[in-house]
């Protein structure tokens, strides 16, 4: 087999490209239904599943192609709002809904003592309510980071009838704060990045309507704005009792038929520029052609033959063969014809 020693300043090129898709499975540009799982969503007891999330799918559980795309949760600094796994001395507002909150808090701010603060005007008259809801997009549904502008998230409730969500990225472009989670944005009404109406963040008493993390997959909605506009959102919060608040929510979602998202991906590529001159690879390689003695077994293949290059291998500097690259069709090579091949490495 012929080789080919490449130049790396000359035959080889490093590239970096960001691909933007649908967050949603099969591409889909927007969830229109909320679809979840009995099993999963089970509220029989303090330690099941459905106690601490709902896990939201693209179709009907159980149907071909049916995949986990977000989950939805409650979270509460103190615990109400469900169940508590035991009434023992030391542990009694131990349940779900603090487990989730001290979870978040935990990957935003590393802090145990941390609150979520949703802001108004700036960074004055900032809220701090006690509980919060979570959207947690499934991981295996974006690469990189979810891209900031996407967001358009529609809920539906009592009052308003539909409330039209996105982040304000394009808005108030470069004030992400960085947490620990990474970027941080605010929740704002509006579509696609843009805030709509007032130039204040803050639409009621109760700061804004929530934080968004393109960089951990996740949404933190504030319940204290969302219930102004909204009454079927608005938490129970009673002591020892699963209040179920995050079903509310997907029922919010669900109503709205409206989810849209996007995912960003950086795509590195390493192009290899196979360049083969007229005096090379014009004979076969291929050991049928010899017979016992060396000798052609063909006529046709003696002075000027032709053949056809249908495979590029890249070996490393221990002569390990690492990649395969397969052309669509044979290439014609005689001592007439040069060929340039472009091997491209996706990773």
């Amino acid at each position: 087999m012929a080789r080919i020693n490449y130049d790396l300043q000359n035959d080889v090129l490093d590239d970096t490209q960001k691909v933007i898709t649908s967050t949603w499975s099969d591409n889909t540009n927007a969830l229109t239904a909320v679809h979840t799982s009995s099993t999963q969503a089970d509220f029989s007891s303090a330690t099941s599943k459905g106690a601490f999330f709902i896990d939201v799918y693209n179709k009907a559980t159980g149907s071909e192609g049916a995949e986990i795309q977000y989950s939805v949760a409650y979270g509460h600094k103190n615990g109400s709002g469900s169940e508590r796994f035991t009434n023992a001395a030391g542990a009694e507002s131990n349940s779900p809904t603090r487990v989730i909150y001290g979870q978040y808090r935990q990957l935003v701010f590393g802090d145990e003592n941390q609150t979520f603060a949703f802001p108004g005007d700036g960074s004055t008259n900032a809220h701090t309510p006690d509980d919060i809801y979570v959207i947690n997009v499934n991981r295996s549904r974006y690469k990189n980071n979810l891209k900031p502008s996407t967001l358009n998230l529609t809920l539906s409730g009592s009052g308003i009838g539909l409330l039209k969500l996105t982040d304000d990225s394009i808005t108030s472009t470069g004030s992400a704060v960085v947490t620990n989670a990474g970027r941080q944005f605010n929740i704002v009404s509006g579509s696609s990045g843009i805030r709509s109406g007032s130039s204040n963040i803050q639409v009621t008493d109760s700061g804004s309507y929530g934080l968004f993390y393109p960089d951990s997959g996740f949404i933190v909605l504030n319940p204290s704005a969302l219930k102004h506009q909204m009454a079927n959102v608005l938490p129970e919060i009673s002591s020892n009792l699963a209040n179920n608040n995050h079903q509310k929510l997907a029922n919010s979602i669900n109503g709205g038929q409206s989810f849209i998202l996007d995912s960003e991906e950086k795509i590195s590529s390493k192009y290899y520029f196979t360049r083969i001159k007229n005096s090379e690879f014009n004979f076969t390689t291929n050991p049928s052609f010899l017979d016992d003695s060396g000798n052609l077994r063909y006529s046709s293949m003696e002075n000027n033959p032709k053949v056809y290059i249908t495979t590029v291998g890249l070996y490393n500097d221990t002569n390990d063969l690492v990649a395969v690259a397969k052309l669509s069709q044979p290439i014609a090579k005689d001592f007439t014809k040069e060929a340039l091949i472009r091997v491209k490495l996706d990773y």
